[in-house]
């Protein structure tokens, strides 16, 4: 199997992007995008276009589907580099981006630290003794990887906006599952301004979720438990 991955690079937020290509050859049915990215660094090639290898910066960490770290536009389409496999993948060319809603850093490094400065402005934290229950919402809430692929994708999301995304929903949605309904206030109202006043409900965050959350569904849960205070709906 053999794949030219067309990249978009740039040294810095301020240097005009520009494209180039790096050809990868494997026969390892199960290789990645990930794989490709990493055997790049590995071999330390000369790439035809440049003099020198400049190794192209991405993020990554646990690269099996559990840290959310790889997220990139690949094809695009916003996805995990770790859980996009190349033979998946029509034609000879891999089209690699940066998540566009994000500022850029470098190649295919962005910035997300507004998703954390989102979670602070929100308080999702616990202030008290929480309850174990109902483990439906509260585990499906849990899984969100907080990769930032639904904010790419999202009509609703911008950084600096007031709504904060699903990948605000996910934790206030835990919270709202495990704290008593006397200590809800203070979160209903957080999930109320960063969540429900937001949220245009095209789900186009299902679609791509790598985590296969039901985004649907914790948000019926959600907004009947925040929003209409029906505590049992959570159930």
């Amino acid at each position: 199997m053999k794949k030219i991955l067309h990249i978009l690079r740039r040294r810095s937020a301020e240097e005009k992007p520009y494209w180039e290509d790096f050809s990868y050859e494997t026969q390892d049915a199960g290789a990645t995008v990930a794989t490709a990215l990493s055997s790049l660094h590995a071999e330390n090639r000369v790439c035809a276009s440049k003099e020198e290898f400049r190794p192209v910066m991405w993020e990554h960490s646990c690269l099996q589907k559990r840290c959310g770290a790889c997220a990139m536009v690949i094809n695009r389409v916003p996805a995990l580099a770790c859980d996009t496999r190349l033979s998946e993948l029509r034609g000879d060319i891999v089209q690699l981006e940066p998540l566009k809603k994000f500022p850029v850093i470098e190649d295919l490094l962005v910035d997300r630290s507004v998703m954390m400065q989102n979670l602070k402005d929100l308080s999702v934290w616990l202030e008290g003794e929480a309850k174990s229950g109902p483990e439906d919402m509260a585990f499906e809430a849990s899984r969100c990887l907080q990769c930032g692929i639904c904010l790419e994708v999202c009509p609703n999301f911008a950084p600096g906006g007031s709504f904060a995304g699903m990948a605000g929903m996910a934790p206030l949605s835990r919270l709202i599952a495990r704290l008593p309904g006397e200590q809800r206030g203070r979160v209903s109202r957080a999930y109320i301004k960063g969540v429900y006043e937001g949220c245009g409900k095209s789900l186009s965050c299902r679609d791509v979720c790598p985590a296969d959350i039901q985004i649907d569904e914790l948000l019926v849960k959600s907004n009947a438990a925040a929003v209409w205070k029906r505590w049992n709906s959570i159930r």
